[in-house]
């Protein structure tokens, strides 16, 4: 693909613990060259000005702890094939990290985030808006496992900050965002569903890349294989 060919930013919205990355993970691998991964965690506000007990106390569960200017330069250079940089947050510190890196989209840009639906500006920019629907009980056992296993707090810190932060600003910001979707994917996953997103991502990436020997029939059982036999409850 050349430096300015555009691209098409497929967005991957849901609760926290909904399985977003791990699906944009999974369409990135079956997609192949045709696509990339993107996380708008990457863009989450610096805290570094903040004491560290200051940093422990803010809510991190609404749209405003996003710095959307960033978010929004990065996501329109993808759509238009622009190579960029993209930043990197620590999520232990709330601090943005120093090493910045070099970012260069492909046909497709999967991307994934909290609040992708938010704001009609962001809406605009997807060609298609994925909707990832999960029980809260497993919203919460997942996100209790991922942030002690891989974000470095206590099962006690991340109890706490899902009861005071990430279950009530799930139905304030999260959820009503479905409306907006055009694809919802309830878990456990159904086959129709399923079938029609990869119905859908082929129309893309015919689009973006014309050139590249797709086979649509061994995309869509590819498809199924990784995900109708997802493990629902982990």
């Amino acid at each position: 693909m050349s430096a300015h060919r555009p691209s098409q930013l497929v967005a991957v919205v849901g609760g926290s613990g909904a399985g977003k990355t791990w699906l944009a993970r999974q369409l990135c691998e079956l997609l192949g060259e045709n696509a990339c991964h993107l996380e708008l965690d990457h863009f989450y506000r610096d805290r570094s000005h903040l004491a560290p007990a200051q940093r422990a106390q803010l809510n991190f569960d609404v749209p405003n702890a996003i710095d959307w200017d960033a978010a929004l330069a990065v996501l329109r250079a993808g759509s238009e094939g622009r190579a960029t940089q993209l930043p990197r947050y620590d999520f232990a510190t709330h601090c943005r990290r120093a090493d910045a890196v070099a970012w260069q989209p492909r046909p497709l840009v999967i991307v994934d985030g909290l609040w992708l639906l938010h704001r009609p500006e962001l809406r605009e920019l997807f060609a298609l808006k994925i909707f990832l629907d999960a029980p809260a009980a497993l919203r919460r056992s997942r996100r209790l496992a991922r942030d002690v296993a891989h974000r470095g707090y206590s099962a006690a810190e991340v109890a706490a900050r899902l009861d005071a932060n990430v279950l009530p600003m799930h139905e304030r910001y999260v959820a009503p965002q479905k409306r907006s979707a055009d694809l919802v994917l309830a878990q456990p996953f159904q086959e129709r569903e399923l079938l029609e997103l990869a119905d859908r991502l082929t129309v893309l990436v015919e689009d973006v890349a014309p050139q590249s020997l797709w086979a649509h029939a061994a995309f869509r059982a590819e498809l199924l294989a990784h995900l109708l036999d997802y493990e629902y409850s982990r």
